[in-house]
């Protein structure tokens, strides 16, 4: 396995943020309409991202040839962040995004403290946890502000 963090990784990190911050931003415009689209459009990138931490972890598993329970139950959580995104994205359905993006921050929040569970058994390279942490309070913060004002009715003026 690769035990460093290479720069572009760092920088796709960073641009995957991009949609986060322009739907979050559109979920609480003032046009109703608009904005409910780009919370469902939220939920939505919000589950992907989360399926793709998950096969984060299959790919780091796959390549290792230790204890095959552990291999087994590591690849077994590695599913949970894509089962966390598919309930966020039906609990939304019909128009409620807001349970939705609860559901999505405990999903980050969840596969977080798993990965913080895996570097202190040196499970995945270095650097990766701090990349992780810092990509994922933006998120949390943005979801969570969305979620926000959205609970009480307001919007911002675009």
């Amino acid at each position: 396995m690769i035990r460093h963090l290479p720069p572009v990784a760092i920088l796709l990190g960073a641009a995957g943020l991009i949609p986060f911050m322009v739907l979050g931003l559109s979920s609480v415009g003032a046009n109703p309409v608009y904005s409910l689209s780009a919370a469902e459009e939220l939920v939505g990138y919000g589950a992907v991202i989360l399926a793709f931490l998950g096969g984060v972890h299959w790919g780091f598993t796959l390549g290792e040839t230790g204890d095959a329970r552990a291999v087994r139950a590591r690849l077994g959580l590695g599913v949970l962040p894509s089962l966390v995104g598919f309930v966020a994205i039906f609990a939304g359905v019909g128009g409620h995004p807001i349970i939705s993006l609860a559901i999505l921050i405990a999903g980050f929040v969840g596969t977080l403290v798993m990965e913080m569970r895996a570097q202190k058994q040196d499970l995945m390279p270095s650097g990766y946890l701090v990349l992780r942490m810092a990509l994922t309070a933006v998120v949390v913060l943005i979801l969570a502000t969305v979620l926000v004002v959205r609970a009480i009715g307001g919007h911002v003026l675009l």
